[in-house]
């Protein structure tokens, strides 16, 4: 791990000896795609039913599927039995037979409650080709779900999918969509869902319109925000008060104070008195720009018209104090906000606790930690992102100290604490002090694994290290490691995300070389990266190479055609 913390960063070039064109790397791609089948689970189920001498019921008969509910609590085996139930109905279902609908359900749910995304939306897709009535209530729920994770693709496919089956769509099922249209500031996209919504009968409501103003300031600035809303009220289309914050948050956004202040005053006017939210919005602007005179002012303000501070109004105190070094005010706030009752959270802390670390105030965060603990509130993300900090000080070896305290007083196993300390900082582009923390445990008898090199693979590529990237794989073959798939698959999906799609094709060709065939991840990366390049004619090209050679699902194909509009 030493060498991997002290390398210089190598060219592609010495991976890669003759970077190609894109389409000469598509070409290759092609060429070289494997045209069989990963191992079958069905097949796997096949031979343990024929030597337990199991007798499977009749075809369209229903079956209930293992407690995965029931045994001990560590995370390790409540994957092993989630997954053994998912398996269990992909290969029951698969044989002609019908799920209990009560269970296939509560598995949908508990999938995703453990971050499996495309297992749920399989579920759905099972219980649907089985004949079975799923309940609205979860349709609705994966929809939302999906969205909430950024898969707008996977859940507009789905709503297209239940529609063909029957199942009837409203317009809390559209808004939906376009609340996940909206996150990714896809105003097009959002414009063609409501016109698909209103060809269907449905009625666009204020929340319809919310999420539209939201992706138009997101997408176009506020200003285009501000034509559309004229336009939505010229035809006659009810607003609410959250389209107005949505414009007020807009105005904030882009540094227009003065601009927000006034068309905060004029919401009486438009038939709205400011809510808690309303407040706040203004509230962080004036904060943080440090106009403490004009927030202490609004904060009279909410007191005189009875809209009590919420836990984000703290927040925002806090927050921003924490930014200016204010420290001692910060907790001050703190202490007056559990003095009201409201719960402290982590979220609460973490600026308090990340201005210390930059300070290099070592004794104060163990202190401010503690305090955390005593009050029953978990670190979060934001805690160790915050408490990396300290390594800009030159304190790694104080860093991964607090970091063992606040594991060891977690009943958790501390190889899976480790790697996903590791994965959390990296994600939030902390990624050298991740090498420097991970640095800092190999020492405490910590052996990174395949989930820990992606993660610092990733990382680093988000960061724009590419050579870095690379570099690690160099390292780790020396050391006599193989990277398996999701190490390359980390390096891809990092350089099509770079708009290097080219060298991504590279990436693919080395690997097939060293003997690691790609799966259908790597290459649905792949398309993705050709389309955000905005390569729609190979992208399209691709998918129907891929779907001929039997490497890409059908499922897997619609999602993408579906997603970038793919020919």
């Amino acid at each position: 791990m030493a060498t991997l913390l002290n390398t210089t960063a190598v060219s592609p070039a010495t991976i890669i000896s003759s970077p190609k064109t894109k389409q000469k790397g598509y070409s290759f791609l092609c060429s070289q795609v494997p045209n069989v089948h990963t191992f079958s689970l069905n097949k796997g189920f096949s031979r343990i039913l024929a030597l337990t001498q199991i007798t499977l019921p009749p075809k369209d008969s229903v079956f209930t599927l293992p407690n995965w509910r029931a045994g001990k609590n560590d995370p390790k085996s409540k994957e092993l039995r989630i997954n053994d139930a998912f398996f269990h109905l992909e290969y029951m279902v698969d044989k002609g037979h019908k799920p209990d609908v009560t269970q296939a359900t509560q598995l949908l749910y508990d999938l995703c409650k453990s971050n499996k995304a495309r297992k749920a939306f399989s579920v759905m897709e099972m219980m649907i080709g089985s004949g079975v009535i799923p309940d609205p209530a979860s349709y609705t729920y994966l929809v939302n779900y999906l969205c909430k994770r950024g898969n707008v693709g996977h859940a507009m496919q789905l709503v297209e999918k239940m529609e063909g089956h029957g199942f009837p769509t409203n317009t809390v099922t559209y808004n939906t969509l376009l609340k996940g249209l909206c996150m990714q500031g896809n105003l097009n996209q959002c414009l063609q869902l409501l016109d698909r919504l209103t060809k269907k009968g449905l009625v666009a409501n204020e929340f319809t319109y919310s999420f539209l103003l939201e992706a138009a300031y997101k997408e176009r600035g506020v200003d285009e925000a501000m034509n559309l809303l004229e336009e939505i009220t010229e035809r006659g289309g009810e607003l609410n008060l959250v389209s107005y914050n949505v414009l007020l948050t807009g105005f904030c956004k882009e540094g227009r104070t003065e601009e927000a202040i006034q068309f905060f005053r004029e919401l009486p006017v438009k038939g709205f008195n400011p809510s808690v939210v309303s407040y706040n919005i203004l509230l962080r602007s004036l904060c943080y720009a440090g106009r403490w005179d004009e927030a202490n002012e609004l904060l009279a303000e909410m007191d005189k018209e009875n809209e009590s501070p919420s836990l984000i109004t703290y927040n925002i105190l806090i927050t921003s104090l924490s930014l200016h070094g204010m420290t001692d005010q910060a907790f001050k706030v703190l202490d007056e906000m559990t003095k009201s009752g409201i719960k402290v959270t982590a979220t609460s802390y973490n600026p308090i606790i990340a201005s210390l670390c930059k300070e290099g105030k070592v004794d104060l965060v163990v202190q401010c930690l503690d305090q955390m603990i005593f009050r029953r509130c978990n670190p979060n993300e934001g805690t160790y992102n915050a408490i990396a900090m300290l390594c800009e000080k030159g304190k790694a070896q104080e860093a991964f100290f607090i970091i063992l305290n606040l594991a060891n007083k977690q009943s958790y196993p501390m190889h899976d604490f480790y790697r996903n300390v590791i994965s959390i900082l990296c994600r939030k582009d902390n990624t050298y002090p991740a090498f420097q923390v991970l640095y800092e445990m190999t020492k405490y008898g910590f052996t990174p694994d395949s989930f820990t090199y992606s993660s610092l693979i990733r990382g680093l590529c988000r960061e724009g290290m590419l050579d870095e990237a690379i570099e690690i794989f160099r390292i780790l073959e020396e050391n006599y490691y193989s990277p398996d798939i999701d190490n390359y698959n980390a390096l891809i999906v990092g350089f099509c995300k770079s708009q290097r799609t080219d060298l991504s094709m590279e990436i693919c060709q080395v690997m097939i070389k060293k003997g690691c065939m790609p799966n259908e991840t790597t290459y649905t990366i792949l398309v993705e990266g050709l389309a955000f390049e905005g390569e729609m004619d190979m992208a399209s090209e691709l998918v129907k190479e891929l779907y001929l050679k039997e490497v890409l699902s059908q499922s897997t194909v619609e999602r993408l055609s579906m997603q970038y509009d793919l020919k």
